[in-house]
């Protein structure tokens, strides 16, 4: 097989993509239209004239230096993984190096969509207590429990990336490091009934979902419009919680870009909670094909007590399930269980879901001019 990476257009990748039952959202070619400051670039990898691949790739230009760039591709590029062994991986990544080197590119940085470990809800619970406990064996972090299960072709793929010259920024202790999350937690509603799925959360879910229920809390899907009122509630919690809000335009193009056109193979949802004739709370789930994921949360202070928030997690889940979703992804959480950390708190909520949680094999940078990635490093530390 001989490969070769070359531009296609976004009506040519997207076509492509829609032959696969579900990609990360991040590599629709409608996603670029999210990322102000990137130049976007749809490619495909082509075995003759049959495309076997394709990749949003998003470029990031040195400040008043255009022709060179930073090549990100988040949680792509769209490859066969299963199908490529650690001897074929650089046959499909040399031609993808040999393009972004092409077009000015000074570092390549991708996070294959490569699953490596999961660890079952039950066995993220123990790990829990037995923080909690502080005995002299208690894990401190995710990724020194014992997974239930793991992939063999994941830990191929990572050998063959440092064989052949990537490279991988080493965690912190709470798990990040990455731009896009490594751990993520994941409720899976194929073959299952929703009853089958409530059954699955824990008895505080199941409590949550009930009282918002008898309090009254109503939820509805939003629309473009009530993207104002989601902000407001957004704005506030970011406030609360100590982190910087997006500006509202923001999620005013993503409303845009994923829900564009007649293509039902992604959308995006706004689900509003109401109560007492007020908003409550506010979440946005966006879905590509069979999979769906949790993208942003908001609530206020003054309603916590009615749960709204749950209410919001279970209107979310039930249209997944309806779309005849197989996951319902919960996004980020922290690899941490120490019962100190702030992040633990969320940790222990999407655990409750049931579920499990999952591990990729992260993000990765090849450069291609180690001295403008040397000193494009040094830039950012400067300006943070």
């Amino acid at each position: 097989m001989s490969l070769t990476v070359r531009t296609i257009s976004a009506d040519q990748h997207a076509r492509w993509l829609r032959s696969k039952s579900s990609v990360s959202f991040l590599q629709l070619p409608s996603w670029a239209d999210v990322k102000v400051g990137w130049r976007a670039e749809s490619v495909g990898w082509f075995d003759g004239d049959r495309q076997v691949g394709a990749a949003l790739i998003l470029h990031r230009p040195v400040p008043k230096v255009r022709r060179r760039s930073l090549a990100y591709i988040p949680e792509g590029p769209v490859l066969d993984w299963t199908g490529i062994s650690d001897r074929s991986l650089q046959q499909w990544l040399d031609p993808l190096l040999e393009h972004c080197k092409a077009v000015g590119a000074f570092q390549v940085k991708m996070g294959p969509p490569v699953a490596s470990r999961r660890w079952d809800a039950e066995t993220v619970k123990k790990a829990l207590a037995d923080a909690e406990t502080g005995g002299w064996n208690a894990p401190a972090s995710l990724d020194r429990v014992a997974a239930d299960w793991h992939s063999t072709s994941a830990s191929q793929v990572v050998d063959a990336l440092r064989a052949g010259g990537w490279q991988q920024e080493a965690s912190s202790g709470a798990g990040f490091g990455d731009v896009q999350p490594r751990y993520v937690y994941c409720i899976p509603l194929e073959d299952r009934s929703l009853a089958d799925v409530f059954a699955g959360f824990n008895q505080q879910w199941r409590r949550n979902i009930r009282k918002a229920e008898k309090s009254g809390v109503q939820v509805r899907l939003g629309t473009r419009e009530d993207l104002a009122d989601f902000h407001r509630v957004y704005v506030e919690t970011a406030e609360r919680d100590k982190f910087t809000p997006r500006g509202r335009v923001y999620f005013e193009r993503m409303w845009d870009a994923l829900n564009g056109g007649d293509d039902d193979y992604h959308e995006l949802t706004l689900h509003l909670a109401e109560y007492d004739g007020h908003l409550a709370a506010a979440t946005i789930m966006i879905r590509v094909g069979d999979r769906a994921w949790y993208s942003y949360g908001a609530s206020t202070t003054a309603d916590r007590d009615v749960r709204p928030s749950n209410a919001l997690q279970w209107h979310m889940i039930t249209r997944a399930h309806e779309a005849g979703c197989r996951v319902y992804d919960l996004r980020g959480i922290s690899a941490t269980l120490d019962p100190a950390n702030h992040l633990i708190g969320l940790v222990r909520f999407k655990v409750g879901s049931g579920g499990y949680a999952q591990e990729y094999v992260g993000e990765w940078d090849y450069a291609l001019r180690p001295v403008w990635a040397r000193a494009f490093a040094a830039y950012q530390k400067r300006t943070g």
